[in-house]
Protein backbone atom coordinates (compact mmCIF):
# COMPACT_ATOMS: atom_id res chain seq x y z
CA UNK A 1 0.00 0.00 0.00
CA UNK A 2 1.70 3.00 -1.27
CA UNK A 3 1.96 5.87 1.55
CA UNK A 4 2.58 9.40 1.62
CA UNK A 5 4.88 12.18 3.86
CA UNK A 6 0.94 14.07 4.00
CA UNK A 7 -0.61 10.27 4.78
CA UNK A 8 1.04 10.61 8.40
CA UNK A 9 2.02 14.03 9.24
CA UNK A 10 5.29 15.21 10.36
CA UNK A 11 7.17 12.98 7.85
CA UNK A 12 6.94 9.83 10.33
CA UNK A 13 5.31 6.39 9.72
CA UNK A 14 4.59 4.80 12.91
CA UNK A 15 8.18 4.42 14.84
CA UNK A 16 9.63 5.65 11.85
CA UNK A 17 11.21 8.55 10.40
CA UNK A 18 11.09 9.39 6.85
CA UNK A 19 14.05 10.65 5.01
CA UNK A 20 14.73 14.02 3.52
CA UNK A 21 12.95 12.60 0.16
CA UNK A 22 10.27 10.78 1.04
CA UNK A 23 11.68 8.12 -0.93
CA UNK A 24 11.76 5.33 1.61
CA UNK A 25 11.54 4.66 5.49
CA UNK A 26 14.53 4.71 7.33
CA UNK A 27 15.86 1.22 8.31
CA UNK A 28 16.17 2.30 12.22
CA UNK A 29 13.26 0.63 12.44
CA UNK A 30 13.81 -2.51 10.60
CA UNK A 31 11.16 -2.21 7.92
CA UNK A 32 11.87 -0.95 4.26
CA UNK A 33 8.58 0.92 2.49
CA UNK A 34 9.06 2.10 -0.64
CA UNK A 35 6.79 5.28 -1.03
CA UNK A 36 5.29 4.89 -4.77
CA UNK A 37 4.01 8.15 -5.70
CA UNK A 38 7.07 10.06 -4.70
CA UNK A 39 9.10 7.57 -6.31
CA UNK A 40 6.62 7.87 -9.38
CA UNK A 41 7.66 11.89 -8.86
CA UNK A 42 11.00 11.05 -9.15
CA UNK A 43 13.04 10.83 -12.52
CA UNK A 44 16.14 9.93 -14.31
CA UNK A 45 19.34 10.80 -12.56
CA UNK A 46 17.46 12.08 -9.20
CA UNK A 47 15.63 8.56 -9.09
CA UNK A 48 19.04 6.78 -9.66
CA UNK A 49 20.34 8.82 -6.84
CA UNK A 50 17.61 8.38 -4.30
CA UNK A 51 17.38 4.91 -5.06
CA UNK A 52 21.19 4.24 -4.41
CA UNK A 53 21.18 6.09 -1.19
CA UNK A 54 18.13 4.23 0.00
CA UNK A 55 20.40 0.91 -0.96
CA UNK A 56 23.31 2.47 0.75
CA UNK A 57 21.81 3.14 3.95
CA UNK A 58 20.07 -0.27 4.39
CA UNK A 59 22.23 -2.83 2.55
CA UNK A 60 23.37 -3.39 5.89
CA UNK A 61 20.43 -4.28 8.19
CA UNK A 62 18.51 -5.95 4.77
CA UNK A 63 18.23 -9.79 5.75
CA UNK A 64 17.42 -10.68 1.90
CA UNK A 65 17.62 -8.98 -1.54
CA UNK A 66 14.10 -8.71 -1.43
CA UNK A 67 13.83 -6.13 1.65
CA UNK A 68 15.72 -3.66 -1.19
CA UNK A 69 14.18 -4.95 -4.31
CA UNK A 70 11.97 -1.97 -4.50
CA UNK A 71 15.09 0.19 -5.08
CA UNK A 72 16.80 -2.09 -7.41
CA UNK A 73 13.63 -2.04 -9.74
CA UNK A 74 13.45 1.96 -9.57
CA UNK A 75 17.51 2.19 -10.52
CA UNK A 76 17.01 0.55 -12.98
CA UNK A 77 13.84 3.11 -14.11
CA UNK A 78 15.84 5.68 -13.38
CA UNK A 79 18.61 4.51 -15.94
CA UNK A 80 15.84 3.46 -18.15
CA UNK A 81 14.65 7.34 -18.18
CA UNK A 82 18.23 8.48 -18.73
CA UNK A 83 18.96 6.86 -21.64
CA UNK A 84 15.70 8.03 -22.84
CA UNK A 85 15.85 11.41 -22.43
CA UNK A 86 19.52 11.22 -24.30
CA UNK A 87 17.57 9.39 -27.24
CA UNK A 88 14.16 11.73 -26.94
CA UNK A 89 14.54 15.05 -28.78
CA UNK A 90 11.11 15.54 -29.85
CA UNK A 91 9.45 18.87 -29.41
CA UNK A 92 12.75 20.34 -28.53
CA UNK A 93 14.59 22.96 -30.50
CA UNK A 94 17.70 22.70 -32.60
CA UNK A 95 19.94 25.01 -30.39
CA UNK A 96 18.92 22.68 -27.36
CA UNK A 97 18.99 19.42 -29.15
CA UNK A 98 23.12 20.39 -29.53
CA UNK A 99 23.56 23.05 -27.28
CA UNK A 100 26.44 22.23 -24.75
CA UNK A 101 25.00 22.44 -21.93
CA UNK A 102 22.22 19.84 -22.89
CA UNK A 103 24.98 17.28 -24.04
CA UNK A 104 26.92 17.63 -21.23
CA UNK A 105 24.52 16.97 -19.11
CA UNK A 106 23.06 14.17 -20.95
CA UNK A 107 26.68 12.71 -20.79
CA UNK A 108 27.43 13.35 -17.35
CA UNK A 109 23.77 11.97 -16.06
CA UNK A 110 24.39 8.71 -18.14
CA UNK A 111 27.86 8.22 -16.56
CA UNK A 112 26.75 8.90 -12.79
CA UNK A 113 24.08 6.38 -13.44
CA UNK A 114 26.27 4.16 -14.74
CA UNK A 115 28.28 4.64 -11.91
CA UNK A 116 25.94 4.96 -9.37
CA UNK A 117 24.91 0.93 -10.82
CA UNK A 118 28.14 -0.06 -10.61
CA UNK A 119 28.60 0.63 -6.72
CA UNK A 120 25.35 -1.11 -5.86
CA UNK A 121 26.36 -4.27 -8.02
CA UNK A 122 29.65 -3.94 -5.59
CA UNK A 123 27.49 -3.49 -2.84
CA UNK A 124 24.60 -6.48 -3.81
CA UNK A 125 27.84 -9.17 -4.30
CA UNK A 126 29.94 -8.06 -1.12
CA UNK A 127 26.58 -8.08 0.64
CA UNK A 128 24.85 -11.32 -0.28
CA UNK A 129 27.59 -13.15 -2.21
CA UNK A 130 29.56 -13.24 -5.29
CA UNK A 131 27.43 -13.08 -8.10
CA UNK A 132 24.50 -11.95 -7.09
CA UNK A 133 24.00 -9.34 -9.12
CA UNK A 134 24.81 -11.22 -12.33
CA UNK A 135 22.25 -12.82 -11.16
CA UNK A 136 19.94 -10.04 -10.76
CA UNK A 137 20.81 -8.94 -14.27
CA UNK A 138 20.63 -12.52 -15.81
CA UNK A 139 16.74 -12.83 -14.30
CA UNK A 140 15.48 -9.24 -15.19
CA UNK A 141 16.71 -9.67 -18.79
CA UNK A 142 15.24 -12.73 -18.78
CA UNK A 143 12.09 -11.45 -17.41
CA UNK A 144 12.03 -8.42 -19.81
CA UNK A 145 12.76 -10.94 -22.93
CA UNK A 146 9.60 -13.15 -21.45
CA UNK A 147 7.70 -10.07 -20.82
CA UNK A 148 8.38 -8.82 -24.59
CA UNK A 149 7.03 -12.06 -26.20
CA UNK A 150 4.19 -12.16 -24.16
CA UNK A 151 3.79 -8.89 -25.98
CA UNK A 152 4.61 -9.78 -29.14
CA UNK A 153 2.22 -12.88 -29.04
CA UNK A 154 -0.93 -10.86 -27.26
CA UNK A 155 -0.37 -8.53 -30.64
CA UNK A 156 -0.30 -11.42 -33.05
CA UNK A 157 -3.34 -12.77 -31.40
CA UNK A 158 -4.86 -9.44 -31.56
CA UNK A 159 -4.20 -9.53 -35.37
CA UNK A 160 -5.28 -12.80 -36.05
CA UNK A 161 -8.37 -11.84 -34.27
CA UNK A 162 -9.04 -8.70 -36.44
CA UNK A 163 -8.38 -10.48 -39.44
CA UNK A 164 -10.83 -13.28 -38.10
CA UNK A 165 -13.50 -10.24 -37.74
CA UNK A 166 -12.58 -8.77 -41.03
CA UNK A 167 -13.25 -12.32 -42.64
CA UNK A 168 -16.30 -12.94 -40.90
CA UNK A 169 -17.67 -9.69 -42.16
CA UNK A 170 -16.62 -10.40 -45.45
CA UNK A 171 -18.55 -13.71 -45.49
CA UNK A 172 -21.54 -11.90 -44.08
CA UNK A 173 -21.65 -9.31 -46.67
CA UNK A 174 -21.11 -12.32 -49.17
CA UNK A 175 -24.32 -13.95 -47.29
CA UNK A 176 -26.33 -11.10 -46.78
CA UNK A 177 -25.55 -9.83 -50.85
CA UNK A 178 -26.66 -13.59 -51.98
CA UNK A 179 -29.69 -13.47 -50.32
CA UNK A 180 -30.70 -9.62 -51.47
CA UNK A 181 -29.82 -11.20 -54.84
CA UNK A 182 -31.90 -14.08 -54.55
CA UNK A 183 -35.43 -12.02 -52.92
CA UNK A 184 -34.72 -9.73 -56.31
CA UNK A 185 -35.02 -12.46 -58.61
CA UNK A 186 -37.81 -14.38 -56.53
CA UNK A 187 -39.55 -10.73 -56.70
CA UNK A 188 -38.47 -10.42 -60.65
CA UNK A 189 -39.77 -13.56 -61.66
CA UNK A 190 -42.88 -13.24 -58.75
CA UNK A 191 -43.84 -9.90 -60.43
CA UNK A 192 -42.88 -11.28 -64.16
CA UNK A 193 -45.25 -14.30 -63.22
CA UNK A 194 -48.29 -11.89 -62.15
CA UNK A 195 -47.68 -9.97 -65.51
CA UNK A 196 -48.50 -13.05 -67.63
CA UNK A 197 -51.33 -13.72 -65.41
CA UNK A 198 -52.83 -10.38 -65.63
CA UNK A 199 -52.21 -10.35 -69.69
Amino acid sequence: MPVSRDDYGKGRWGDCQLDAEAVAVSATCGRSIVLEPVTAALAGISLVKASVDFIKQNINTAKDIGEIAGQIDALFTGQKQVQQASNRKSGVGLADQFGVQSVAKEMIDAKLAAEQIAEVARMVDFRFGHGTWAAILAERAKRLQEAKEARARARKLEQQRQQEMIENFKFGAIVIGCIVVIIGLFLAVMIEAASAVVK
